[in-house]
């Protein structure tokens, strides 16, 4: 069955221009998305992941912000909207959920009102009143009890969990094809996240949309999305079904971002694997392959970029790495077991 081509992310490009020089943010990012599926964006802070879904929201501009490459959402470049037909797409079809919903929800407005705007700024024809009757309707879906009752509360008056409901169905109001979950698990204990990705992925379905899930921890991706993008230093190292990213990882981030997680199926190790070093700074990336700085495996071919390309037999998936597919094999053991091996 052939998907809807909802966004099309070709050769993404965003600097900032500062005092102290120019931060190459996002630095040529490609992907795709189709409606019904679930992409995620994973990899350290500063990676460029925020950065990136914000640029589709157009939250990114300002007269410092420079923009290369298309951002095609049902063929339409968001890049070149203005900003009051971006305010159109922008809550209407292409939603987001922010990290932390305490700094997003206005804390001096009640949390229903808040809901009620946002459906009457896209959707003027409808009444103050059919509008809050909406909003129940929505904050029962995301399962906050006694709805009818809360919908006056202030934010501070919501735990974190029911925060992030709030947030959520804020950002379905209307029914958007896109939504963008910038790490909307990070403040929220294990039991709470799991409902939270439970519920996006049910509304997802619900409403025949498309997600893109954003976070620093691959275990949350891991049973619910259908592509992963790992991103280091504003570029895409590793992209593939979730499957192959986990089963099959071809660039030595991911290994160690994979690392990084315990496992239940293993022996407890002494200490968890840690990525050396500290990701390079955007206003001045080193030379040739951007990971090479931090990677144990790194050698003189690493002097030069690695373009994202397919080093495999799976023409879908693509890595930057010059490791040969023996070399990554036996080397990607090593790293998970927590042991480092000489190149040779």
């Amino acid at each position: 069955m052939t998907r809807e081509r909802l966004l099309e992310v070709r050769g993404l490009k965003v600097r900032f221009s500062t005092e102290d020089g120019v931060v190459r943010a996002v630095e040529g990012v490609d992907f795709t998305l189709d409606r019904g599926r679930i992409l995620g964006i994973v990899g350290e802070s500063g990676s460029g992941k925020s950065v990136t879904a914000m640029t589709l929201l157009g939250l990114t501009r300002s007269p410092r912000t420079r923009f290369e490459g298309a951002v095609l959402y049902k063929g339409q470049d968001l890049l070149g909207l203005s900003e009051d037909k971006l305010r159109a797409v922008r809550g209407g079809e292409i939603a987001m959920i922010f990290q932390d919903p305490m700094t997003s929800l206005n804390p001096v407005y009640r949390v229903g009102a808040q809901i009620v705007e946002m459906i009457r700024v896209h959707e003027p024809h409808t009444s103050k009143a059919a509008a809050r009757r909406r909003t129940v309707d929505l904050l029962k879906q995301v399962g906050i009890p006694h709805a009818e009752e809360r919908i006056d509360s202030f934010p501070h008056e919501f735990s974190g969990g029911m925060r992030q409901r709030a947030m959520i169905a804020m950002a379905i109001a209307c029914n958007p094809d896109i939504l963008v979950a910038d790490e909307p698990t990070t403040a929220l204990d294990v039991t709470i996240q799991a409902q939270i990705i439970e519920l996006i992925v049910r509304l997802k379905d619900e409403y025949d949309s498309a997600v893109i899930m954003i976070t620093h921890d691959l275990g949350v991706v891991a049973d619910m999305a259908d592509e992963i993008l790992v991103m280091y230093a504003g570029r895409i190292v590793e992209r593939a079904g979730t499957r192959d990213v986990f089963y099959d990882p071809q660039h030595p981030y991911t290994w160690g971002l994979l690392g990084s997680i315990p496992r239940l199926d293993r022996p407890k190790p002494k200490r968890l694997h840690t990525i050396r070093g500290v990701p390079p700074s955007a206003m001045d990336p080193s030379e040739g392959c951007t990971f090479g700085p931090r990677c144990p495996y790194a050698f003189g071919r690493c002097s030069e970029e690695p373009a994202l390309e397919a080093r495999g037999d799976k023409r879908t998936h693509l890595d930057r790495c010059w490791l040969g597919l023996e070399q990554k094999r036996t080397l990607r053991v090593a790293t998970l077991e927590g042991r480092v091996e000489e190149v040779g």
